[in-house]
């Protein structure tokens, strides 16, 4: 009997009768369509135990192409279990496209042992990984990685002192600051926060127990976010304490010691990993995909930018079948498995509004922000105010907040809504501009700059931008939220960003800036009167002034100037 060489699948693996994928992963893999047609026939070794840092066991399943050959490896670091759906999206699919996978799950999820904490174990737990993979017979010394959302943290972990062996990386919706994800603008991410909290409990245990406790928290909702105080509340919901939700929710300061190590943005700071970013413009972690692309560009790494119009969810839903052929050239390119030409823009966006994808040379496109003022009458103009006098008012009662209506969440509201019935709230400003008589783009950041003054001396700010169509449609854009402190009736200036867009606003459609001061529970309730949003027992309303010098700040240019040639969704 010969030995196989270094890196060929050993014949004792790839033609074994047994150790077919779960059938489970094979039947949710015959529901899709639009995908590559099947290269290899599957095999599967479940179960393997590899040695985390500390020792602790990290069950670990190897998916492989059924077929004699030197294949490249992937490694897919997860906490949310090896089941469905990563078995079949990234176990399966992956090695039958000619890839070794290894799906691992992470220290204290999924049958491995120790304790999960959020983010501390990743980097560690990972080299301690890419050592096991050293001593595989069919590892042959070509690694990638490959993930969405924390599936893209245990990445930006490994990369921080990356092996020599790791040769390409595709980070999908993915997060690199935990602290971002929970805390923005000063207020704290409530829903999200408790979404992440049911994920990181549940899902890893199954479809079942985690469908189970989703239903639980859809009906407690209510109940737990208007709870006095927050702190402790998710409990009941989330059939238990939760120890790092805790810590995470009553940690608003980014420098707090906390915090110390959680982001792995220095990462990307001097990688040279080819690295593929995936995203969506309504994506709860776009601005973070954003902020490691900025960071990648800057340190000369090759990177490439893909956004579609999709949410965090959505984007492994409905936009699979685009997100998994972007993933599969960039690794087949790098990994040296097949390579085939990569798509010659480094960046390509979904233009919302044309509904077409459109090919660019960098990201954002060259443009000068271009302001929109308010005035009192409701309109939105281009004409500069002459002063910075009151221009309009309303009341905010956190005992009965402004709702959240789409935009960047982890729940299937997320996404563009008609925000007709949020407008028609008397806690809601709009200000709207005339019909437009040539298309306009927005391509890149949008931000407001505020000129707010309060009778309390505290507040949130929720600015939103919207596309109001010919029959009057409102659909939010993009949007973002700020904190802010105020003294006496003298306006305070705080600049509010707003995240990134792609986006054509067609011939006889309008722009739309809406104003309020909060979206819950998208965001948690602020109180209005100087206590924690998560220790508050008492709220305060409170009168918002708008002052006339405020301006919605747009990335807007031609359509003739774009960079690159449209095509139709």
């Amino acid at each position: 009997m010969t030995t196989p060489t270094r890196g060929t699948v050993p014949r004792s693996i790839w033609a074994a009768p047994a150790g077919k994928p779960p059938l489970a992963a094979r039947m949710m893999r015959a529901t899709w369509r639009r995908l590559p047609a099947k290269l290899h026939e599957v095999g599967w070794e479940p179960g393997l135990e590899v040695p985390a840092a500390d020792g602790s066991p990290l069950i670990t399943d190897h998916y492989f192409p059924r077929t004699e050959g030197d294949f490249p490896t992937l490694l897919v670091r997860s906490p949310y279990g090896r089941g469905l759906p990563w078995s079949p999206m990234y176990g399966l699919l992956f090695a039958e496209q000619g890839f070794h996978v290894v799906l691992q799950s992470c220290r204290g999820t999924g049958g491995s042992g120790g304790a999960f904490d959020l983010w501390r174990n990743e980097a560690d737990d990972g080299l301690a990984t890419v050592s096991w993979l050293r001593e595989q017979p069919w590892f042959n010394g070509t690694l990638g990685t490959v993930g969405p959302s924390y599936l893209g943290y245990v990445q930006w972990a490994l990369a921080l002192d990356p092996p020599p062996e790791l040769k390409a990386m595709v980070v999908q919706v993915g997060l690199h600051d935990p602290h971002a994800l929970f805390h923005a603008g000063g207020a704290l991410h409530l829903e999200t926060a408790l979404a992440v909290g049911l994920g990181m409990t549940y899902q890893h245990r199954g479809m079942r127990p985690f469908l189970k406790a989703t239903l639980r928290l859809q009906r407690r909702l209510r109940e737990v976010t208007t709870a006095k105080p927050l702190r402790g509340a998710y409990v009941p919901a989330l059939g238990g304490e939760v120890p790092w939700l805790d810590e995470v929710m009553t940690h608003p300061d980014a420098d707090d010691p906390y915090w110390r190590g959680a982001s792995r943005a220095d990462s990307a700071q001097r990688l040279r990993v080819p690295t593929s970013l995936i995203t969506g413009w309504h994506d709860v972690l776009a601005d973070q995909t954003f902020e490691q692309y900025e960071r990648l560009r800057a340190a000369g790494c090759e990177t490439s930018l893909l956004v579609g119009p999709w949410t965090h969810g959505s984007a492994l839903q409905q936009g699979w079948p685009e997100v998994f052929a972007e993933s599969l050239a960039w690794l087949r390119t790098h990994l040296g498995s097949d390579p085939g030409a990569p798509r010659p823009a480094r960046v390509r966006v979904h233009i919302g509004g044309e509904n077409a994808w459109r090919d660019l040379g960098d990201w954002p496109p060259a443009a000068d922000p271009v302001p929109w003022f308010p005035t009192a009458q409701g309109h939105l103009t281009r004409q500069a105010p002459t002063d910075r006098a009151p221009l309009t008012s309303f009341r905010y009662d956190p005992d009965d907040p402004t709702p959240s209506l789409g935009g960047r969440l982890l729940s299937r509201t997320a996404g563009p809504r008609d925000n007709g019935a949020l407008e028609a709230r008397d806690d809601v400003l709009t200000f709207t501009g005339p019909p437009l008589t040539e298309p306009v783009d927005v391509l890149g950041p949008a931000s407001a700059r505020m000129s707010i003054s309060t009778d309390t001396g505290h507040a949130d700010v929720f600015t939103r931008l919207c596309d109001v169509d010919a029959q009057g449609r409102s659909v939010n854009i993009c949007d973002g939220l700020g904190s802010l402190r105020t003294h006496g009736q003298e306006p305070s200036q705080i600049t509010v960003p707003m995240g990134q867009t792609a986006h054509r606003f067609e011939a006889g459609h309008r722009m739309r800036w809406q104003i309020s001061a909060g979206a819950h529970p998208r965001y948690a309730r602020n109180p209005d009167n100087g206590e924690s949003a998560v220790d508050a027992t008492t709220f305060t309303p409170v009168r918002v002034t708008v002052h006339a010098d405020s301006a919605l700040m747009l990335a807007a240019q031609d359509p003739g100037r774009a960079s690159g040639p449209a095509n139709e969704a």
